[in-house]
């Protein structure tokens, strides 16, 4: 069935699949609507009051006395061993003598209510010596409290190169965090089962992790940890590695005690104890010659890592990936430090370290601007990049989108038009500004972790011809299943009805690989269409032979009709179906799939780490009231490499809450601690998000053709990540609607631009 057939069909049935029907229908289930089996146990969780410190003792006395409370864990009662560190071995599950942020776990209280297991932590007193926090990553990389040994990434000759330059701007750019807040909160439920081992159902994107850290806690061997994931409330990378623990200490009681536990964190408690998107603090040094175009780049990126390693490294180590962004520069040197403070581990979050070195990369580029009076603009497009050049790592450029989308973007929406028309409304108007900023994107697709790029599939056809799927594929809203469920009935071209995606289970799908990186529908989508293809064959040879012959390429199924060199005969799928069981023919199959050609050599930091790369331009427009320093994003306007689609709803709603997302990080969405390192933004009515009155008025985005992806899951590209960085075009946006007010003013290159911030700087 071709491919373009198989979308038409999808989108006119698009609501006759398990996932969007239970949403629409709020019949989802997550974590805290599983059923409650007898005899379970609640958890809660004693954790640091202070950013750093020793604790000297911990009184357990008056807690253990509340009715109903059956048992508090420390480190001491850990049968294996304490870590849960995946990277580094630096992350103990509940803390020993060493504090080393707010909201690290002491101890664990599991009693026979939430309630009373609350109680019990109240009950708790530590004795503890408070030592003075590091909270800047500056100060930290000063003190040598460094998570790993820094990193360069460099090509040419950047020191020789500066003499070349018409002119050389500098300084430094802070780029905030961010709060994931998904919509369900961390937790797990542990069920033990027979000969002592273990069922845990968690909200988790790292199922194996989950499974390989609670064996090393409890000291049980992994094929006696089951871990299932029926679905995320949401995510955006804050469940891949810190889901963790509050698994593992659910699976570490009920071992322990052999009764169920379920620990669930309410809100206040997810956002103080968990780590948010990496703050950093860069500088940069950028070389130009006199028409603009860009020679030399140096950047130095301090990145707050928190308390422990967690993804830490993984994530700098994007960072320098995309150091110079959607542009060639051919003489690049760039520095990731990773820096140990005393805030909680900062972790995975949607773009994983890009969005932070782009931003830094805009800033190198509006400076440039303003300094030889031209648009950035003018900038950004003669240093696009083209199919042949080499970005600084090694891997050369090949199907380079890049000027296409520009050009695209230029053209569709008229861009030089909206320029006039902001001038225009800028001369009328005295108090209300407006502004424009364009946002090339260049986002490689892959694990750059190499042996991360693998996943299997596994996939049953059961006598009544209904398909079940297994992969390690996580939903969490970003409708992985719908398309590896889309892979499958394209395959046997049958009707999606026939398809069931089961639950992600470290029984059916071993060693898996996180959900992230934007790699899940192309890993586990790549592994269904191998079992898919192997059962197809079989059936293929099956339906040759009813045939009277053994010529399987003359055989075609198209909408479940059994076709013989192009002819209809008297087979259909079920007829097939039950003609091969018969015939004892094997109607299961699983295959593995590792993404081809893709390479990184550590020492010389050279390789090609991507499969491929998305590409994409925006342009957003905002208008700004300049007496309260309030703004509107009036537009949002993209040209996207989707590759060829696969699913354009679904692309069409990440993208959106990409961009959403993005806008949200470099404007409201702003993390403040107290001078003791607590977390002062810790519910929604203090950590400002984008809302239905803040969403741009218009987003508009037009899918460029592009169908020439092969290792993309039917020619299609990654969609969940790259959309992100288009937000940061809303900070060049809001600064020229500043400059339009006050062209003299010092121009902020730290981002949230919060309404405060944008009137404390106009009025300085």
């Amino acid at each position: 069935m071709a491919h373009a057939s198989m979308v038409l069909l999808w989108e006119e049935d698009e609501m006759n699949v398990q996932e969007p029907r239970l949403h629409l229908r709020g019949e989802s289930r997550f974590i805290d609507d599983q059923p409650l089996p007898e005899n379970l146990l609640y958890g809660a969780v004693f954790v640091s009051p202070i950013a750093h410190g020793r604790l000297n003792g911990l009184n357990l006395k008056e807690a253990e006395k509340i009715p109903g409370v059956e048992i508090i864990i420390t480190e001491a009662s850990i049968p294996g061993e304490n870590q849960i560190g995946s990277i580094f071995p630096d992350e103990p599950l509940l803390a020993d003598q060493n504090l080393h942020y707010q909201g690290q776990a002491i101890a664990l209280v599991i009693a026979r209510s939430p309630e009373i297991a609350s109680a019990g932590v109240r009950a708790m007193q530590a004795e503890i010596e408070e030592l003075e926090p590091v909270f800047d990553p500056r100060r930290a990389a000063a003190m040598d409290m460094l998570i790993c040994p820094p990193r360069t990434f460099s090509s040419g000759d950047v020191e020789k190169s500066w003499q070349n330059c018409s002119l050389i701007v500098e300084g430094r750019v802070d780029s905030g965090g961010q709060e994931h807040l998904y919509l369900e909160t961390q937790g797990a439920l542990a069920l033990p089962t027979d000969n002592g081992g273990l069922k845990i159902i968690s909200a988790t994107q790292n199922p194996t992790l989950v499974q390989r850290m609670t064996a090393r806690v409890t000291g049980l061997s992994m094929h006696r940890i089951e871990v299932e994931v029926h679905r995320l409330g949401g995510a955006f990378g804050g469940k891949e590695e810190q889901a963790t623990a509050w698994a593992v200490m659910a699976g570490l009681a009920a071992v322990t005690l052999k009764k169920p536990v379920k620990l669930v964190l309410r809100r206040g408690e997810d956002m103080r104890c968990t780590g948010k998107r990496h703050p950093y603090s860069s500088d940069y040094r950028l070389g130009l010659d006199a028409h603009g175009r860009m020679l030399a780049y140096e950047v130095t990126f301090y990145q707050n890592a928190g308390a422990t390693a967690d993804l830490s490294p993984a994530i700098l180590e994007r960072t320098l990936f995309h150091a110079a962004g959607s542009y060639f520069i051919p003489n690049v040197k760039a520095t990731g430090i990773s820096c140990r403070t005393n805030l909680p581990s900062n972790t995975a979050f949607r773009g994983f370290g890009a969005p932070q070195a782009m931003f830094v990369m805009e800033a190198a580029i509006f400076k440039a601007a303003a300094a030889m009076g031209k648009d950035p603009s003018e900038i950004q497009k003669l240093n696009l990049l083209k199919n042949g050049d080499y970005f600084h790592f090694g891997m050369k450029v090949e199907h380079c989108q890049a000027e296409p989308c520009w050009q695209e973007t230029e053209k569709r929406f008229n861009s030089d038009k909206i320029k006039q028309e902001i001038r225009a409304f800028n001369r009328e108007h005295r108090l209300v500004k407006k502004g424009m900023a364009f946002m090339p994107v260049c986002f490689g697709i892959s694990f750059t972790t190499i042996f991360l790029n693998q996943a299997n599939g596994l996939v049953h056809v059961y006598t009544d011809g209904s398909v079940s799927i297994s992969t390690g594929a996580v939903e969490m809203g970003q409708g992985v299943n719908v398309k590896i469920l889309q892979v499958a009935a394209e395959i046997f071209s049958i009707s999606p009805e026939r398809i069931k995606i089961e639950s992600t289970n470290t029984t059916r799908a071993a060693n898996t690989s996180p959900t992230a990186a934007s790699t899940g529908a192309d890993l586990n989508g790549k592994a269904t269409e191998l079992a898919c293809r192997i059962i197809l064959e079989r059936l293929r040879r099956t339906a040759a032979a009813e045939q009277g012959h053994n010529d399987p390429g003359r055989i075609t199924i198209e909408q479940e009709q059994v076709l013989d060199t192009g002819k209809r005969t008297d087979l259909d799928w079920e007829k097939l179906i039950t003609i091969a069981y018969l015939k004892r023919v094997s109607l299961s199959a699983q295959a593995h799939y590792a993404t081809p050609d893709i390479h990184f050599d550590k020492k010389k930091e050279k390789g090609r780490p991507f499969a491929y790369l998305v590409y994409g331009t925006a342009i957003i427009e905002v208008t700004l009231d300049c007496l309260r320093g309030i703004y509107q994003v009036d537009s949002v306007k993209v040209v996207h490499d989707f590759g060829r689609s696969l699913n354009r709803l679904i692309d069409l709603g990440q993208a959106e809450g990409a961009i959403v997302q993005g806008i949200g990080w470099l404007t409201l969405e702003e993390l403040l601690y107290s001078d003791q390192g607590r977390l002062l933004t810790d519910s929604l009515t203090n950590y400002k998000v984008p809302d239905i009155y803040f969403t741009p008025r218009e987003i508009t985005i037009h899918f460029l053709e592009n169908p020439n992806n092969p290792l993309g899951i039917f020619n299609s590209k990654a969609v969940g990540e790259p959309p992100f960085m288009y937000g940061i075009a809303v900070y060049w946006a809001l600064i020229e609607a500043m400059r339009a007010f006050r062209p003299d003013m010092e121009i902020p290159y730290d981002s949230p631009l919060t309404p405060e911030k944008v009137l404390l700087t106009l009025y300085k």
